[in-house]
Order: structure tokens, then C-alpha cells, then sequence
């Protein structure tokens, strides 16, 4: 939430240990979206209707640019339930201390609706008719759903009916959003200038570890928050992307360049002069021989399954080629089905550590271009045990978290390679060292345990 000048980042948090339990809103504040202070925490359980725990909720600016809070909250059955929570002192710009509604709950689930399966309640926003609405993401006869709720007086709720559905069986939809973004221009909405000059979606998503649990608490933490994205239309407006915000180019430091160079099959170039460990790399590559692409058979492809079998180090034609740090690779593959080139991205973390026990997936996406009109491009940026990964101006985006057992600080290394066959080239890199974020903590986190 973007209130008084100042970015609010409310999150999940557990002030008894490093792993998931009784849940609380951790606060924490910033001017630039880079550098941040944490604050004590904003909201935990209180109440009948939240006393198991405060769960994903969001912020909402109602008129007046009043910052108000709608939170699912555990109840004395560990059913869900939805409730509000207002800031006690508007005034102050970090927003210190909140007081929930006498109201509480404000939304219970009806019409036979799962109450373990009925929470994160989103941004509410106000329609032309000056109702506000928000949307609860719920699972309603074994399909995931997105139930709409308007309301007038933000007291009593009114439930309307599924928005959206879930075609075939899945599980619950999991904190569902629901904004604009803009139709005409690629960095913000079109809106007028209020609050937050630049009026952008912004996508911040959360990391989970894919170590084990006994190893989390011991290093005392768990989870992180990835890099903020804009989301945004393609350029030819048919498809959301997502990209680092413009305030991470704050962070680089030393850069290097390379322009126009041949990758021969089977090469591998070191990007030295950076720190490989942190670093932000955007390289694009462009095909001279696409004739040789290799050609799949199928009607329908699965990406992350082509990826498990043709990893970074499987020998192909027109790939595997584009980044290696230590042993964890993101590259992309050119490929040929019923008459079309297929670019297909992936990020292999099948040899990133030699740790055992780890989730070590192998991801894919296919990205949207045409590799016979543009370049091939992929920015990663590399924050020691997290990589994030953007395919074709992020078309395609993938996170991967990888726990290097020996290229780890000043011993990581980061190449761009070509394990294919057929050449390929470097149109453009440039890799800059990123600088640390500044993160002030408050003096105690953690609580001692309660009965």
C-alpha cells in the first residue's frame, strides 16, 4: 500500500519461530521500495473471530484515502472468517498501530461453502454504481473459485456468486487479485496523478525454502520476499508480463558489456568483473540458422516436461544456450513443431548443490516470439540462493531457489554458454554487481512461546 508518501509492506509472519504457527501481519516501511524499516507488528490475534491467526488479507485506500485492512482470521473452530482493521492514527505516515472493527467478522461462508476453504480476501475496489466489492478465494464441489462480495457501509456484506471458476477439479485458489493495468501505456495506469506519481501494478510474490525444515530453524528464518514487478500488457496487448521495477537499476554497481559476439556450439564465456553471487544480467541472443532446429512430433507439448529431459547438460541443436551460475542453468532451446519455431525457456536446478534432500525441479515455459523476427532475451537476476528469471521482455518468468554447496560469495562464477550444437550470438550483454538492500530491524522479532 502506497499511503502518505510511503510504501506499507504487510506479510505472513510467525513471531514464535522460523516455520509456519500462529500466524500475525509483520509491517514494514519504505520510500523507495528498496531500502526498508521494520515496524512492530500490525495486527495478531485478538479476538474470537481471528484467535488461531491472522491470515492473508489486503490493504485498501477507501475515499479519503483511508488505509484499511481486510484479513482472513482463524476462529475458535479454525474456520475462515473475514474481518477489518482500521489504523488507529492516520496522521502518522508509518501507520503503527491498527484497531480492528467492532464488527468482526464481517463475512462469514454461506451457501454450503467449505469454511476451511475461504480466505484471502482481496484489494476491494468501487465500481461506477459506487458499491465496493472484493473477491474471497474459496473451493465450492472440489473446484477453485473466486466468490464476489459488494457492500455499501463496510459492515454488511452482501455475497453475489462466483466470478470466476476453475474449469475442472482443483484445489482452492489461493489469494486471487483482481486490478487494472493499462491499456495504452507500458509503465503505468491511466489514471490521474494521486499518491503514487506512477500508478502501477505491482506484483510482489513470496519465496518459499525448498531445503528442509529441521534446517530452517536452525539458520532462524524462513521464506523471502522476491524483487517487486510491474505487471504489464505486452506490446501488442494480447498477454500480461511481469518486470523488476524501474527503482532496482538503483542497485547496480560495476557493469560490463559485451556486444556481437559468436557463441560457438559447445562454448562457454565467463562474465567476469561482477559479482557473480549478486548480480542483475540481461542478455539477448540472436538465431542465424534456424533450418537446423530440431523438430518435436507432438500435438500437445508439455514445457516443464521437455525441460526435464533436454537439461543444460543434454546436447541439443539450437540449445541448450544462455546463463550458468555455478551448476544452475537458464537457457532456452529453438524448436520446430508443425511448421513453427518453439522457443522454450528453462531453468535447470538439477545440479545446484551438492546437498541432499533439496527440491531441485526443473522448470519450463514457452516464450511468445518469433525467433525469425527477434531476438531472444533474458534478464536474470541473481541474489545468492534465489534466481529470477525473465524470457522475452517477461513474457516468461521463472523463480528458482538453488543452495550452492561451493560457488557460493566471491567463489560463484557466471557464464553464458551454448551447449547446442549450432552456433549461435551474442547481440548484446550487460551485467552490473548489485549493491546490498539497507534493512533496519526493530530490536526483537521473535516473542517467547505462550500456552
Amino acid at each position: 500500500m502506497y499511503y502518505g508518501g510511503v510504501y506499507h509492506l504487510f506479510y505472513q509472519y510467525n513471531p514464535y519461530g522460523a516455520v509456519s504457527g500462529k500466524i500475525v501481519w509483520a509491517h514494514s516501511v519504505s520510500y523507495d521500495l528498496l531500502n526498508w524499516v521494520n515496524l512492530e507488528d500490525a495486527i495478531y490475534p485478538t479476538g474470537p473471530f481471528d484467535v488461531n491467526g491472522c491470515w492473508s488479507g489486503s490493504a485498501t485506500l477507501l475515499l479519503g484515502d483511508k488505509p484499511s485492512i481486510f484479513y482472513t482470521g482463524s476462529d475458535l473452530k479454525n474456520g475462515q472468517v473475514q474481518n477489518l482493521a482500521m489504523p488507529k492514527n492516520t496522521s502518522d505516515p508509518w501507520l503503527h498501530e491498527w484497531v480492528k472493527s467492532p464488527y468482526n467478522p464481517l463475512i462469514t461462508p454461506l451457501n454450503g461453502t467449505d469454511p476451511n476453504f475461504f480466505r484471502d480476501p482481496t484489494t476491494a475496489w468501487q465500481g461506477e454504481d459506487k458499491v465496493w466489492r472484493l473477491l474471497v478465494g474459496s473451493q465450492i464441489k472440489g473446484r477453485g473459485t473466486a466468490i464476489l462480495y459488494k457492500i455499501e457501509d463496510f459492515i454488511s456484506w452482501s455475497m453475489i456468486g462466483s466470478l470466476f471458476n476453475s474449469m475442472a477439479e482443483t484445489d482452492m485458489w489461493e489469494c486471487p487479485d483482481f486490478y487494472p493495468v493499462s491499456t495504452k501505456s507500458r509503465s503505468a495506469l491511466e489514471t490521474s496523478e494521486q499518491g503514487d506519481a506512477k500508478k502501477r501494478p505491482i506484483l510482489w510474490g513470496w519465496i518459499n525454502e525448498s531445503d528442509s525444515k529441521s534446517l530452517d530453524i536452525k539458520k532462524g528464518w524462513s521464506g523471502l520476499q522476491l524483487i517487486p514487478r510491474n505487471v504489464l500488457l505486452s506490446k501488442l496487448g494480447k498477454r500480461l508480463v511481469q518486470w523488476p521495477i524501474k527503482e532496482m537499476e538503483k542497485l547496480r554497481a560495476k557493469e560490463v558489456t559485451t556486444l556481437g559476439k559468436d557463441l560457438k556450439g559447445g562454448s562457454v564465456v565467463e562474465v567476469s568483473g561482477i559479482t557473480a553471487a549478486q548480480a542483475d544480467i540481461e542478455v539477448s541472443f540472436r538465431i542465424t540458422d534456424l533450418a537446423k532446429a530440431e523438430t518435436i512430433d507432438y500435438n500437445s507439448v508439455d514445457s516443464q516436461l521437455i525441460c526435464s529431459s533436454k537439461t543444460a547438460s543434454v546436447r541439443g541443436k539450437l540449445g541448450p544456450f544462455g546463463l550458468t551460475n555455478g551448476k544452475t542453468a537458464i537457457y532456452f532451446h529453438v524448436l520446430k513443431q508443425h511448421g513453427k519455431f518453439i522457443v522454450l525457456m528453462c531453468s535447470d536446478q538439477s545440479r545446484s548443490s551438492l546437498m541432499e534432500g533439496l527440491d531441485k525441479t526443473t522448470y519450463g515455459g514457452f516464450v511468445d516470439i518469433d525467433p525469425r523476427q527477434e531476438k531472444i532475451s533474458l534478464r536474470s537476476l541473481i541474489d545468492h540462493s534465489i534466481i529470477e528469471s525473465f524470457g522475452g521482455e517477461g513474457k516468461t518468468c521463472i523463480t528458482a531457489r538453488v543452495y550452492p554447496s561451493l560457488a557460493v560469495d566471491n567463489k560463484a562464477r557466471l557464464y553464458v554458454s551454448n551447449n547446442g550444437t549450432v552456433g549461435v550470438k551474442i547481440s548484446r550483454l550487460s551485467a552490473w554487481s548489485m549493491k546490498n538492500a539497507q534493512i533496519a530491524p526493530i530490536s526483537k522479532r521473535r516473542k517467547p512461546k505462550t500456552n
